[in-house]
This record gives structure tokens, C-alpha cells and sequence, in this order.
């Protein structure tokens, strides 16, 4: 990349990725493999965004690496930007510390000597007035002044309202901004404040509970699963007839490529394509706040090392991954994906009430995790397999509620006051999972089904009955759930038939209903979440459209994601397409998530509709006592029962009780 600037050009790297083969190129290969035939030649290339440093000139270039050489260099429009780094977000910290108005403005609080001040860098966001150039809005707040030298201490406990903003360019304070504390707009000077008391949510600073006993994850044998090295970056991972890849990178985090089971193709790709999180203050500065947690930073660089803490549990097997910093240079990211098995409770049982005997299973999960920090927030993502066939993706949002400055006795609608002179204000959190189906090969379309009461009629005369009608959806578009009808989505291939009931083999999705974005039609927060106003999006499938909120979310204006691709009403009916399924949570702010919130778990589940000829679990070894070692067993359940047997001359006798 550098060799096609000047000696002296000092390039700011954001991405240093894969380029995906096109989809034409590659699905022939996997065939190929698949059929263990002679594989096609593909070039592999990387995808390369990067600035001239200290300037607003943005490029994207495509490299050839297999033939060592530059395909495209393309400089993008001044309106677009691209995502913060590592390297520029703590940059922003020191530039705003540092700078002379801010310690100023600082000093008018008259804090005690030696407290220490922290900056949180925020993306800008977009509110159409001048906010043209690349910046950043810095929220400011004061660790427990009791322990100044624990860099661990709880700084949201303590926000103050002076918000620097720093031009990302220049990298110089460009204002400062006064946040409003009270009910209304109103701005005030900045004063001596009280300093109100900790809030501290480490083991360290709590008496502990001392009645839990341990709880061992104990797999004497090992792990079922086997994971293999697939190529420069892959991971092959084979569980329970499960096969699929693993792969990862800056935006996306963990990404599933040509899911499969028992052989049969489900899933071409796999992974979590946007995040938005708007906040619900009206006023300046906190109505620009609506960040892009994938877009704006990205779930591989905030991601976790899992090694650190007790976040996987059992026979943990961990991936690596290898990104870049800004300057270009490799950054390993360690343990950033753990792959683990959980026992997740009964997965079938029965039984017989007239023999006693049961029959009973235990399910069996294996769980491919990940775990990003995004400044006060943490989602733990987890794609989730089980015996039956069924595949679940699950977040789980904990961490730090993002707080601001409150006058004392102060009531506003848009948040909670969770300590003294600390306001959480409500906000959403809205997910869209990229589903690029294969169900049973390329060719597939989306229906969904309806319960709907059947008329009084002579079939129907009791009123009690009621039928399911299925639906097609034939253009590209944005659908909703109804739950009045148990309105439920499938991805169908309408050319390969269930031999048992005729049926066309599918996939149905069970996504819990959400709020949607409540920011109106005409603001840029709905502009620019184009995924958040539907539960499901489907598009035609074309190569690069892989996010959601558009490929550069950073101070977005909307206009070049799934919205405006649905908006080209495509054929969707037995084509290569993408399902975007959307979840969120509506995050009224309680007092008990703060200091630390209590993990908010959400799930989508992608589960067979007449895919199998029965159930998948069915073979899986019972559930026994020699094996589980539990501490107790119950008497075996059993009810007299009467039967009937069928005679010589075909008619029924009672015989006695069992």
C-alpha cells in the first residue's frame, strides 16, 4: 500500500481485512471440496481503508495478495468517514486532558487536589449542523476520590456536564460544550460541585456472600468437539454432525462460514452486521448519541480476551485472531473466541405412565463465544448448536450504564437518576443478524405462516377450531412480526421435498418482537439505523453488502444500507437471497443496573421446519446416572394402567391392569 505514495506519506490505517471472494467464486469451491474434487484457483485478497494521517482524505483499496499487487485505490467522498481505532480513541483521551480550556473548565469545579478526571471518547454522530468534518464528543467524569490511584474505580459514578469536542483532523479541542443538568435546555456556568460518594462494583470493595458452594465443569474425557486449521485464518469446527468455519475480523467479530449439518448445507455465512444504540435525551449534546458499536469501533477490535476471567467454563477450546493497528502492523488479538460445551437441561423425554419406564435426554450445546468491551458496555455474543439441528445466536448486554450530570431533585422522563447527581438515560439496543441461507442448496425464499380461527360453519360448528396459512413474500422489503396472528418467518428451498408430509424443507426464525427505533422518520437516527424500523429485512444477494447500517456508519447519513436496498423491490421467490433479522431491547434504566447491570439476555433461534423426517435427537445417547453422578435419584414414576389386545377374530379385549 505504501509503495503507491509517497516516501514521506504517513498513511493511518483504520482496516486491514479480508475481501470475501465473490460469491460465484467461491461457492463452486466449496462444492468442490465438498465433492473432494480438484479445487479452482482463487486469488485472496485483503480490503484496506486508511487515511492520509492529520487529513480528512479517506481511501479504499482492494490487494491482490496471491499476485502481489494493488487492484483498486479508490479516495472516498468527504462526507464519508471511517471508524475509530485503538491508537485515535486514546489519542482523544490525552488531547482533551491536555487541553487548556478544558483544564479551565475543570478547574471551575474546585475538585479536591489529586482527584483524577477521565475522558470517554464518543463518535460524534450526526445531527446535520456542522458536523461535515470527522470529530469527537468527549464526556468527562471523576474516579472515587477515595482511591485515586485504583484505575479500576467506577468513573460513572461521577459524570460532570463539560463535554469537549475534538476535530479528529486537526486533533484539536474545537469547543466544549456545557450538557444541561436540570429539567429543561437550560445550560449553567460551570460551578463548584459536591463530590457525592463511590459506587463501586469490584469484588474488592463488597462483603461477599459466603454460602455458595463450588460448582465444577468437569468433562473427564474431553471435549466432543474437533476443530481443525482451515486455510490462512480459518478454523474448521466439527460437532454432533454439525460442520462449520470460524472466522474473524475487525468489524464483525466472529463470523460462521458454510454451516452444515449431517452434510446437508443450511447457512452460507453467518454473523451480527449492525448495532445502534440512540439515546433517548433530546437535548444537546446527548441527542447526537446513537452509537454503532460494529461500524463506529468494531466487535474484533473491542473484543475480550477470554483467557482473563472465568467467561467460558468445561474443556475451553480458544481461538486467536490477527488484526492491525493504525500504522499497519500486525495486532494479535488473543483467546478473542472460546468454544466450549454446556449442558442446557432436558432436550426430550416421555414417560410411559403405564409402564413406568422413561426415556429421557439431556441437551447438549455447543457454544462458539465472543465478548466485546465497548467503552462502558459489554455484549456477550454466542452462537449456539444443539442436537436437534436448531442453531441460536444470544446476546447478553451487561456492563456500565452510560450516565450524565443531574441536579439534585431533578425528575426528567428520558432516564433514571441511579445515584446521587447521576442520570442513565433510556436508550435502545437493536441487533441485525445477517442470514445468507443455503437451505438445501442457493435457491430460496421467504414465507411465513399465519394462525388464523376457522368461521362457524358446518365443519366448524363448536367455533374451536382454527387453521395455519402460509404467505410468500415476493419482493425485496422490510416485515414485520404480528403476534395476533403467531406470525412466524421461513427460509424455504421450494425444490427439495420433507418424503414424510411433502413439504418444502425449511428453516423458520423465532425472533422475540422489539420496539422498534422510536427516533422519528425524519431525524438521523432513523436514517441512519436503516435496519431498525423491521423485524426482518430479505434482499437479493450481491456481493459487499454485508452491513446493515451501510459499510461506514461513522457521522452516516443513511441512504447505503438494507433499507435502500430492500427499497429496490428485487425478485426474493427461489433466489439467492439474505434474510436480516432484527432484536433489540428497550432499555429502561432501573436503579439496580447500576453499578454493574445484570446480564439482559436475548435470543434468536433458526430452528428445522420439515427439514428433518424426525426428530434429529433422536439418537442421542440417554441420560444415565452411571454416567451424570448425580447426588440423588428418585423413585421410578409409574400409574396402573389398563390395555387392550386385539383377538383372533380382530376384536378388542380389556386385559388386566399393568
Amino acid at each position: 500500500m505504501r509503495s503507491i505514495h509517497p516516501s514521506n506519506a504517513n498513511l493511518q490505517f483504520k482496516a486491514i481485512t479480508l475481501e470475501e471472494p465473490r460469491k460465484a467464486q467461491l461457492v463452486p469451491y466449496l462444492e468442490a471440496e465438498h465433492g473432494r474434487a480438484r479445487l479452482p484457483n482463487i486469488d485472496r485478497k485483503a480490503l484496506v481503508c486508511y487515511y492520509i494521517r492529520n487529513t480528512d482524505k479517506f481511501h479504499e483499496a482492494t490487494i491482490n495478495l496471491s499476485q502481489h499487487k494493488v487492484e483498486t485505490n479508490v479516495r472516498l467522498s468527504r462526507d464519508i468517514h471511517g471508524p475509530g481505532d485503538v491508537e485515535e480513541i486514546l489519542a482523544m483521551e490525552k488531547i482533551c486532558l491536555e487541553d487548556a480550556a478544558v483544564k479551565a473548565e475543570i478547574a471551575k469545579l474546585r475538585l479536591p487536589q489529586g482527584m483524577a478526571v477521565v475522558s470517554d471518547p464518543w463518535i460524534y454522530g450526526s445531527d446535520g449542523i456542522n458536523d461535515e468534518r470527522r470529530m469527537y464528543q468527549n464526556f468527562l467524569y471523576v474516579r472515587n476520590p477515595k482511591e485515586q490511584s485504583d484505575l479500576g474505580s467506577n468513573h460513572y459514578a461521577f459524570p460532570l456536564a463539560i463535554s469537549p469536542v475534538i476535530d479528529a483532523v486537526t486533533r484539536k479541542v474545537v469547543r466544549i460544550d456545557i450538557a444541561p443538568t436540570g429539567p429543561g435546555l437550560e445550560r449553567k456556568a460551570t460551578r463548584p460541585i459536591p463530590v457525592p460518594p463511590p459506587n463501586e462494583y469490584t469484588p474488592e470493595h463488597h462483603k461477599l456472600r459466603t454460602d455458595l458452594k463450588p460448582l465444577h465443569v468437569v468433562q473427564p474425557e474431553g471435549a466432543s468437539f474437533k476443530v481443525t486449521q482451515s486455510g490462512e485464518t480459518g478454523q474448521l469446527v466439527e460437532w454432533q454432525k454439525w460442520s462449520f468455519r470460524v472466522g474473524f475480523n475487525q468489524r464483525e467479530g466472529t463470523v460462521l462460514y458454510d454451516v452444515r449439518y449431517a452434510g446437508r448445507s443450511l447457512f452460507y455465512r453467518l454473523a451480527l452486521s449492525d448495532l445502534n444504540i440512540p439515546y433517548s435525551d433530546p437535548r444537546p449534546p446527548f441527542h447526537r448519541k446513537a452509537a454503532f458499536d460494529l461500524g463506529d469501533a468494531g466487535a474484533g477490535t473491542m473484543a475480550n480476551n477470554l483467557k482473563l476471567g472465568c467467561d467460558c467454563l468445561g474443556s475451553i477450546h480458544y481461538l486467536n485472531a490477527v488484526l492491525s493497528t493504525d500504522k499497519g502492523e500486525p495486532m494479535p488479538m488473543p483467546n478473542v473466541i472460546c468454544i466450549h460445551e454446556q449442558d442446557a437441561g432436558i432436550g426430550w423425554k416421555h414417560t410411559n405412565y403405564r409402564t413406568g419406564h422413561a426415556a429421557v435426554v439431556r441437551s447438549r450445546e455447543l457454544v462458539v463465544q465472543s465478548i466485546i468491551t465497548v467503552a462502558n458496555y459489554e455484549y456477550i455474543m454466542a452462537f449456539i448448536f444443539n442436537q436437534a439441528g436448531e442453531l441460536t445466536y444470544e446476546v447478553r448486554a451487561t456492563g456500565i450504564v452510560s450516565t450524565q450530570a443531574v441536579d439534585k431533585g431533578v425528575d426528567v422522563p428520558w432516564g433514571t437518576v441511579v445515584h446521587p447527581g447521576v442520570l442513565a438515560t433510556h436508550h435502545q439496543h437493536i441487533f441485525s443478524l445477517r442470514v445468507d441461507p443455503a437451505i438445501d442448496g442457493h435457491a430460496n425464499r421467504l414465507v411465513y405462516d399465519e394462525v388464523h380461527p376457522m368461521p362457524i360453519n358446518n365443519l366448524n360448528p363448536h367455533g374451536t377450531g382454527y387453521t395455519v396459512r402460509e404467505s410468500l413474500i415476493k419482493h425485496s422489503s422490510g416485515v414485520d412480526l404480528d403476534n395476533a396472528t403467531n406470525r412466524t418467518y421461513k427460509i424455504q428451498n421450494s425444490s427439495t421435498r420433507n418424503p414424510i408430509n411433502g413439504k418444502p424443507t425449511a428453516y423458520k426464525i423465532h425472533a422475540p418482537d422489539f420496539q422498534k427505533m422510536l427516533a422519528h422518520p425524519t431525524s438521523f437516527h432513523h436514517k441512519r439505523a436503516e435496519f431498525a424500523d423491521h423485524n426482518i429485512y430479505v434482499t437479493r444477494y450481491r456481493d459487499n453488502e454485508l452491513y446493515a447500517g451501510g459499510k461506514y456508519t461513522n457521522q452516516s447519513r443513511g441512504g447505503a444500507g438494507v433499507r435502500a436496498w430492500a427499497n429496490r423491490k428485487d425478485n426474493v421467490v427461489d433466489e439467492d437471497i439474505v434474510v436480516w433479522i432484527q432484536f433489540g431491547l428497550q432499555h429502561i434504566v432501573r436503579v439496580e443496573d447500576f453499578p454493574v447491570m445484570p446480564c439482559e439476555v436475548i435470543r434468536v433461534a433458526l430452528k428445522p421446519m420439515n427439514f428433518f423426517e424426525g426428530n434429529p435427537a433422536v439418537d442421542v445417547p440417554p441420560s444415565e446416572q452411571r454416567v451424570n453422578k448425580s447426588m440423588e435419584v428418585t423413585e421410578r414414576h409409574a400409574q396402573n394402567g389398563m390395555e387392550a389386545r386385539v383377538g383372533e377374530q380382530g376384536n378388542c379385549e380389556v386385559g388386566s391392569r399393568l
